[in-house]
């Protein structure tokens, strides 16, 4: 959200949004819209019809539908693990983020936000709340191993999507998405492939073991027994969202933060118009008062 986003149509779907020949209707279009935006909080522009087709299309020949009609009918009921509901929301929704991606964000982390929280008394916790495939929160996970000190801390990550949960949860990736990395981070936390694992990279298991992954959705109820965190990252997310999403997603996160915690969002969103509650510490970083 690292996000859950709509993005460009796979390759093979028609500008008409008919994919390879079955042919996705206005009302159909519809209601595959409605769907995303109950279930996940994304806004499909009526521009989304190509991506659509792409992404569903050989979900239906696979199911053998005949029509987008009949795979509406499979997508009724709880988008339970397993469910063909949350097999739609993994296929319309793109993960897209690397390593340190934004990384005056993990700066100011080191040099203004851990020297303030490591002198609280409590462990250190920090929400990676819309995770994707993983790299943000190992890179907040490398971060705090690193500039944390002796205290306590960990992370948790979540995702809509349970397809991009289990890439996160393997910590394996193309050696060339290692290139953001800190050759020291490298060199600590991380493992080179070797053999059958040839071009890859994993990362460690004494860090892997500190970050917790957890299907969550944040349009959604938040669960109990999710806690408090002294920094919540919910970065290249909104964009996507209309201003009442905003609002009503904004407005559960700042129940979840600490006094004194801090909001990271992304460099291209602000929180203008969304609300009042945090105070401005820097360009898309928010704090709690």
């Amino acid at each position: 959200m690292a996000s859950a986003t709509a993005d460009r149509p796979q390759k093979g779907a028609a500008a008409n949004g008919t994919g390879r020949g079955v042919p996705l209707g206005d009302r159909e279009f519809q209601a595959i819209r409605e769907f995303i935006y109950r279930r996940a909080g994304i806004h499909l522009s009526t521009a989304k019809r190509a991506l659509v087709a792409g992404r569903l299309e050989k979900r239906l020949r696979e199911l053998g539908c005949a029509g987008y009609r009949e795979y509406l009918a499979l997508l009724d009921g709880d988008p339970r693990p397993g469910s063909e509901a949350q097999r739609a929301i993994d296929l319309l929704t793109t993960n897209e983020t690397y390593f340190f991606r934004e990384q005056k964000h993990f700066d100011y982390l080191v040099e203004h936000v851990l020297p303030t929280l490591t002198r609280a008394p409590q462990g250190l916790r920090i929400w990676s709340a819309a995770c994707s495939s993983g790299e943000e929160p190992y890179s907040i996970a490398m971060t705090l191993a690193e500039h944390a000190g002796a205290r306590p801390w960990s992370v948790l990550a979540t995702d809509l999507s349970q397809r991009v949960l289990e890439r996160a949860r393997a910590g394996i990736y193309p050696l060339d998405r290692a290139e953001r990395i800190p050759r020291s981070y490298l060199r600590a936390y991380c493992l080179r492939g070797t053999g059958s694992k040839e071009g890859l990279f994993a990362v460690a298991r004494k860090l892997r073991e500190r970050v917790e992954f957890r299907t969550l959705n944040l349009n959604a109820e938040l669960p109990e027994g999710l806690g408090l965190f002294d920094v919540i990252f919910l970065r290249n997310v909104m964009i996507y969202f209309d201003l009442p999403t905003k609002q009503a997603l904004i407005a559960r996160l700042i129940a979840r933060l600490r006094p004194g915690g801090y909001l990271f969002v992304g460099h291209s969103e602000s929180l203008n118009g969304v609300t009042s509650e945090l105070i401005v510490e820097a360009p898309s970083i928010y704090r709690r008062p």
